[in-house]
């Protein structure tokens, strides 16, 4: 069952990729990855990765941006989420599955000891009910980002946010 809630971003860049994503689909329930514009998303494209996830779960890297090189390396396209660390792992773990099967934005923010994490889970339609194509979003920033930076707060102490 399909809930009615939206997530609608907690960051700038969040909020955009999601405008994108509403826009692409229209009036139909997901957008196919021929509908992402990468010309409208050129500020965010070296944080976008596209997962797949198979029937049993596995998640596998169809793309792979070049700034989350840094996590994964500079292979990582055709990889099994599970081949890459701990970090890497549970970092593209969060909101796979909700955003696959909810059909719908997925996304917050997880303050580590060292950084935070933000991230965004955005389901595309592929025509097999057996895979499912995620568009991922994935942003670490440093724990001392100055509050010019962070206007609302977001990352301030507090508790991690997420949000589906």
């Amino acid at each position: 069952m399909k809930s009615r809630s939206r997530f609608n971003g907690l960051t700038s860049a969040q909020k955009d990729i999601i405008a994108h994503w509403q826009a692409a689909k229209g009036a139909r329930e997901l957008p196919r990855r021929s509908d992402i514009d990468p010309g409208r998303l050129r500020a965010h494209l070296s944080s976008i990765s596209m997962v797949e996830l198979d029937a049993k779960g596995d998640a596998w890297f169809r793309l792979v941006g070049s700034r989350l090189q840094a996590y994964l390396g500079p292979n990582a396209g055709g990889r099994n989420l599970r081949e890459f660390g701990s970090v890497a792992t549970s970092m593209w773990s969060l909101g796979l599955t909700a955003a696959a099967e909810h059909g719908r934005p997925t996304g917050g923010v997880v303050n580590r000891k060292t950084d935070r994490h933000a991230w965004l889970r955005l389901p595309l339609a592929t025509g097999h009910s057996d895979r499912a194509l995620i568009l991922c979003h994935d942003v670490v920033l440093a724990c001392d980002t100055p509050e010019e930076d962070d206007p609302f707060g977001l990352f301030s102490g507090g508790s991690d946010r997420l949000a589906a």
